[in-house]
């Protein structure tokens, strides 16, 4: 294990010994009122704000209880969900409401780590958006409410670039140019052995024409030769400098805090950084130089976003399931709420409404577009396993350490074998 590897694990497992210790105080009393606790996880300490924001608002209309309070989880999903998995397998009731990344609502259900929200259906059904509400269910149940959708974008320098590009290819030459004449990278983004790095994976993938597994997550399909060629295309990027120097160790903010440094001609991420790359990190040099778009594709393909985001989910070791689920409530059908994600934080809402609201917003404009077409990762109750060893045969491919043939063979095995059940 690397030294970095070494350090993040003992942060996650020093933030999961202190929530399993009491420093969530679940359900507790603030003077004489009912307290519900919050457990909410964010890409930087800043993406508490949104949290606050509803809390404030949730708190102002319930002056007599039950108040909600935000406790923080890990910056990684990761680590996010290693926290979760340890509180709530634990059956501990130190918290109430929490995050959900849409990956582990199946696995997460089958637990029964999770408060069935049937109930909630006829309210939230017909106002979400349908990739986020799929994320949110499993099993034929409603596990949770959709909260904030995401899903991959492509920045670009719109002083450097006339236009954004609509295929690979034409990202890597206009990159490379662009690149040269200023002394700055084509393109950066997350390329550490973590989900991020699943993430792009997946969009080659699928922009390919592949598939990891049927509808049902019963049967792998994978197809050989669409996995070694995406996994190609990333060896190559990496060998030939069109990823940015770092590219193997960087997480979201590394590849966020390169780009709005002036050090690259285009980024992938997701919609958060667009408000702090045009001026809300004070440290951004790019602020009114960020142009955003669809990803590309390959060339004769149609470009494929993963869908992400994350839902809110109730606890079933809460003490007061009731409030918690009201509150759940409030966040995913309120119209004021989902508006000031959308505006303040320059998140993706999931009440289908907000689009129409906010359809003059550039942000909001390209995603009414590229959300409906995202693409969800693979529902199942495996995937953090599935993902983990997608992260160490793709990293290891990319790298150079492992031929693309060899290590998506491997990878094929294993998908098998997960869902064998052997």
């Amino acid at each position: 294990m690397s030294r970095g590897a070494l350090v993040s694990r003992r942060a996650v497992l020093a933030a999961g010994a202190a929530l399993v210790a009491g420093g969530c105080a679940g359900t507790a009393r603030s003077g004489s009122r009912p307290e519900l606790v919050w457990l909410t996880g964010g890409i930087t300490s800043a993406d508490q704000g949104p949290a606050q924001d509803i809390v404030t608002r949730w708190n102002a209309l319930h002056s007599t209880g039950p108040q909600v309070r935000v406790e923080t989880l890990p910056q990684s999903a990761d680590g996010q969900r290693w926290v979760l998995a340890l509180e709530l397998g634990a059956g501990l009731p130190n918290f109430d409401i929490f995050d959900l990344d849409e990956v582990w609502t199946a696995e997460f259900a089958q637990h029964r780590w999770l408060v069935d929200l049937e109930d909630l259906r006829p309210d939230i059904e017909h106002v979400s958006l349908s990739g986020p509400l799929q994320g949110a269910e499993w099993n034929g149940k409603l596990w949770a409410a959709p909260y904030v959708a995401d899903a991959g974008i492509l920045y670009y320098r719109s002083d450097l670039v006339d236009r954004p590009p609509t295929t690979w290819d034409e990202l890597i030459d206009i990159g490379r140019r662009v690149g040269t004449q200023n002394g700055i990278a084509p393109f950066v983004a997350d390329g550490a052995p973590y989900e991020g790095l699943v993430v792009q994976y997946l969009e080659y993938f699928w922009d390919l024409g592949g598939e990891v597994l049927d509808r049902d997550g019963q049967s792998v399909l994978f197809p050989l030769d669409k996995a070694e060629q995406a996994a190609e295309f990333m060896r190559a990027a990496f060998r030939e400098g069109t990823y940015a120097p770092g590219f193997d160790t960087m997480k979201l903010e590394d590849a966020r805090r390169t780009f709005q440094s002036g050090e690259a001609v285009f980024l992938r991420s997701w919609p958060y950084a667009y408000q702090q790359m045009n001026g809300a990190d004070k440290d951004s040099q790019v602020a009114g130089k960020v142009g955003i778009a669809s990803l590309p594709g390959f060339r004769g393909n149609r470009p494929v976003a993963t869908l992400g985001g994350h839902n809110l989910a109730v606890s079933a070791s809460s003490r007061n399931i009731s409030a918690a689920t009201e509150f759940v409530r409030f966040v995913a059908t309120s119209r004021e709420v989902q508006r000031r994600l959308a505006q303040q934080h320059s998140l993706a809402p999931t009440l289908a409404a907000t689009y129409d609201d906010l359809a003059a917003d550039p942000m909001m404009a390209l995603l009414a577009r590229v959300l409906p077409a995202a693409k969800p990762r693979p529902i199942t109750t495996e995937w953090a396993t599935i993902s983990a060893e997608m992260q160490r045969q793709i990293f290891a491919a990319y790298t150079g350490t492992r031929e693309p043939k060899i290590a998506t063979e491997e990878l094929r095995s294993f998908l098998v074998a997960i869902v064998s059940g052997g």
